[in-house]
């Protein structure tokens, strides 16, 4: 994903091990990345003014949309990138870029979930997603939490949004950052999907506990028609009924 300054995190291209996925009853297959055959995006500000409709043409599915970072930052283009590929019959859901060292975690699951990234069943919203990665600003890779301070701090944000949505928010990370940070930490996983972020041809291992991926993001730098430059790919791990499924909250 990207911060709000430049993004940093391709720094972490060379390390990035995977984003994994959640909750095997909330994912169609735990098969391998054959299974994937769903495809999407994810963008911010950095992707410019984009032409849903071509990517939707190009066959994208579904798209995570960059909606907030902390406690005050909103993306510029969150507004309409939202409302152009729902109407584009994209499949979207918002992201909220973590920064636990400057508020709590619920605090933060407020703010995303009052600009833009709450929920509704109309089978084209997906619940949002905690891009939660290594630092890219000073505070330390984990952000100067200790495990138990990151495991709290990220139960937080996932209770909070539940509380103002009713749903459970998908996870966005890498296996060596959830490693690290949270200690191998297995506690969401029973409900949270996992969307693992690991730049190469199999999405590898998983973090610590996460029986399945449900979106992987397999590269930083794919093409689709409609953006200018590079663009996050991402697979969904099942077919478009069981995307729209969990879009809808039903079983």
């Amino acid at each position: 994903m990207t911060p709000t300054r430049s993004p940093l995190r391709r720094l972490l291209a060379a390390g990035v091990t995977i984003l994994a996925t959640a909750a095997a009853t909330l994912v169609a297959t735990a098969g391998p990345a054959s299974a994937a055959t769903v495809p999407g995006i994810d963008v911010s500000r950095y992707q410019g003014s984009i032409n849903w409709t071509s990517v939707r043409n190009a066959g994208i599915q579904f798209a995570f949309i960059k909606a907030t970072e902390g406690t005050s930052y909103k993306d510029p283009n969150f507004n309409a990138n939202y409302v152009n590929a729902y109407n584009a019959g994209v499949i979207r859901g918002a992201y909220h870029f973590a920064r636990p060292n400057i508020s709590s975690g619920a605090v933060q699951a407020n703010y995303l979930a009052s600009n833009g990234g709450a929920w509704s069943a109309d089978s084209r919203t997906l619940p949002a997603a905690l891009d939660l990665e290594a630092n890219p600003y000073s505070g330390g890779y984990c952000y100067g939490l200790s495990t138990t301070g990151m495991r709290n701090w990220v139960q937080d944000f996932l209770n909070t949004y539940r509380s103002r949505t009713g749903r459970y928010a998908v996870i966005y990370t890498t296996t060596s950052f959830w490693n690290q940070c949270t200690g191998s930490w297995t506690g969401p996983w029973a409900n949270h999907p996992l969307w693992v972020a690991r730049w190469a041809s199999a999405p590898g291992t998983l973090p610590a506990g996460a029986p399945v991926w449900s979106f992987w993001q397999y590269t930083s730098t794919g093409a689709v028609s409609g953006i200018s430059g590079n663009v996050d790919r991402n697979y969904w791990n099942g077919d478009r009924s069981r995307l729209i499924a969990l879009a809808n909250n039903t079983p």
